[in-house]
């Protein structure tokens, strides 16, 4: 801990911390599947602050030992209200198993790196055990494990469609997506008389019914009932074409009220709260926060996840994307809630003054960097698109692209006292920056960004994510056409060579997407070689809860259309379009030679390992 903090700056995590910010009781207490580090990129830190703020006494319980005789759990009593209950930061199986189902070894957000901290399906778990020692105390679920599990999903890791967690939990209600201003509004009604259990027509909140009880009535809201979870279970189809309303529903301005039968109960799913403000955005994150590592771990090793953003700063919240096998629209909303920049720099200010900061910004960015302060033209317009992604498959006419606000912010950060450089480490949408569409104003924008984060913001590596070669695979995906990529790379090989740098572009790729076969794969070997990458930032396409590639994934089917579409579910499969990723290893190469020359794709196998192609025949040469 540094000088400048007492132990008080930070939320009480113990009874004796409780006692030494002078209260007795407390009216809320967080269990959190993830470390406490007090800072505005950590979900259990931000609601913590939140309550603190509104005048409450909050304290937080981190990683709870759930295998010994429970006292984490009854360390700081029963809350006056109610307790929060979150996985952490991700998704606990995400965080525990990889794409193959080994465990981890690891875990970033654990003090030491050190696995083992938390339970599979930590919101279930924590839920479970807090109901049975406290059986009328309302639990509240969020965080992404809660808000991606909310309807009927598929769970890769136990091959199966689960429930909604609520009725799976036993907990009393959700808060889903970004939840600060949710539970402001929670906690106003109780603070007035309110009864939890009247609590249910919340906006962004999920509630469970007796299935045949009447919906609560709300004039503004239009309601959707999804095919119940049983009819899920015996069609595939149906499963998907829930999906297809969901993703639709929330990615409205003004979305409907979506609910779906569980057995006896039914899920009653509020809509989101509108797109934040300027004011509401920077709120969470002009928090006093101390930055830091709760000082219970001052000798347990560094948390890697701190380690990643202390030096970063967040501009905005949500992402227009709308990849198919990402989240965070889901989680964060696609429309942008930008920070101001008196909260920008305010925090970068704050940043200076830090022990150990030498000067350099590892991020000024967001979910995709280059979002900052965009939206529509026309919001009329906005209000009634259901569309997914607002930049695929191209980008909308109605999209304010201008990058203008993001260099005068760059600018700005760059020129306060103690800041040497700033970087750019969050992934960049390059289909926005080459939209011929474009106005001219905002093309010329375009241009000087590219230039900008090149010649200044970057630390000799620049993230991009084509993801895929095969633009088959890239329209399953909701990615641009791979074209863009090469045009991008030319324009960055272009700039370096101008201005004498010796940076790199780091491309992300996936395989085993939906979609995705193994020729797909072994061209995608042959295209990057072309290019001159030696491939390092890829995965295995991992099903998670809520995504569209997901859906498709366990139903074979595009819920937009009902189309079959192809899908490597097999560990071999999967492991074989893995490998074409390191065709230059000696094991690899000697593996995928031999796949090659049996499937005949001649001018792959030329591209990769030489003119020596033996039997393949110049009538099974690729066209």
């Amino acid at each position: 801990m540094t000088n400048q903090y007492h132990i008080t700056d930070w939320l009480p995590t113990s009874a004796k911390e409780v006692k030494e910010h002078g209260w007795n009781q407390l009216d809320v207490i967080l269990f959190s599947g993830d470390a406490y580090i007090d800072h505005p990129s950590f979900g259990a830190a931000v609601i913590g602050r939140v309550l603190l703020d509104i005048g409450l006494r909050v304290a937080i319980v981190p990683q709870p030992n759930w295998r010994d005789d429970l006292r984490d759990f009854r360390k700081l009593g029963r809350p006056n209200l109610f307790f929060c209950v979150t996985a952490g930061n991700m998704d606990s199986m995400v965080n525990h198993y990889t794409a193959g189902k080994r465990l981890r070894s690891n875990d970033a957000y654990t003090p030491g790196g050190k696995a083992g901290f938390r339970p599979d399906y930590a919101s279930v778990v924590y839920t479970g055990i807090l109901k049975e020692i406290y059986p009328d105390v309302p639990v509240i679920l969020g965080g992404i494990e809660a808000s991606m599990r909310r309807f009927t999903h598929y769970d890769y890791w136990s091959d199966q469609l689960k429930p909604n967690i609520l009725s799976w939990s036993g907990a009393d209600m959700i808060i889903y997506g970004m939840g600060e201003h949710p539970l402001k509004n929670l906690v106003s009604l109780l603070e007035k008389g309110v009864p939890f259990r009247n609590l249910t027509t919340l906006p962004q909140t999920a509630i469970l019914l007796d299935k045949n009880k009447k919906l609560p009535k709300n004039k503004r809201w239009t309601d959707i009932e999804l095919y119940a979870h049983d009819e899920c279970l015996n069609s595939k189809e149906k499963y998907a074409l829930n999906f297809r309303h969901i993703e639709e529903e929330s990615n409205k301005m003004y979305p409907a009220r979506l609910h779906q039968i569980t057995g006896n109960q039914r899920i009653v799913v509020n809509p989101p709260l509108p797109p934040l403000s300027e004011k509401e955005t920077d709120y969470a994150f002009d928090l006093p926060y101390t930055r830091l590592p709760h000082p219970r771990y001052k000798s347990k090793g560094d948390i890697p996840a701190f380690g990643m953003i202390k030096h970063s700063v967040n501009l905005h919240r949500g992402c227009f994307g709308g990849c198919s096998f990402c989240t965070i629209s889901a989680h964060q909303g696609k429309f942008i809630a930008s920070r101001s920049e008196k909260s920008i720099l305010a925090e970068v200010e704050k940043i200076t003054k830090t022990d150990g900061f030498k000067g350099y910004l590892s991020d000024l960015g967001g979910p995709s960097a280059n979002m900052y302060k965009m939206q529509g033209f026309d919001l009329s317009v906005c209000e009634k698109c259901k569309r997914p992604s607002c930049i695929f498959p191209a980008v909308c006419t109605n999209l304010n692209t201008s990058h203008q606000p993001m260099i005068e912010i760059y600018h700005k950060v760059d020129t306060t006292e103690g800041i040497k450089k700033s970087f750019i480490g969050s992934g960049i949408r390059y289909d926005i920056l080459l939209d011929p569409k474009a106005g001219d104003e905002a093309k010329r924008s375009h241009q000087k960004y590219i230039e900008e984060i090149i010649t200044r913001h970057v630390s000799g590596r620049l993230k991009v994510a084509p993801e895929h070669t095969s633009d088959r695979v890239l329209r399953n995906m909701r990615k641009p056409s791979f074209k863009l990529f090469r045009k991008f790379n030319d324009i960055f090989n272009r700039i370096n060579k101008k201005h004498g740098l010796h940076q790199q572009l780091v491309p992300y790729f996936i395989s085993g997407h939906p979609g995705c076969e193994e020729k797909d794969m072994a061209e995608l070997a042959a295209e990057t070689k072309n290019l001159n990458f030696t491939l390092e930032q890829v995965q295995d396409f991992t099903p998670t809860p809520m995504t569209l590639a997901t859906v498709m994934y366990y139903s074979g089917l595009n819920p937009y259309g009902l189309k079959k579409i192809y899908v490597p579910r097999s560990k071999e499969e999967k492991q074989t379009q893995r490998r074409y990723f390191f065709w230059y290893q000696p094991q690899k190469r000697d593996q995928l030679k031999a796949r090659i020359k049996k499937a005949g794709w001649t001018d792959i196998y030329n591209t990769l390992f030489g003119n020596d192609a033996g039997n393949i025949t110049k009538r099974n040469k690729i066209k």
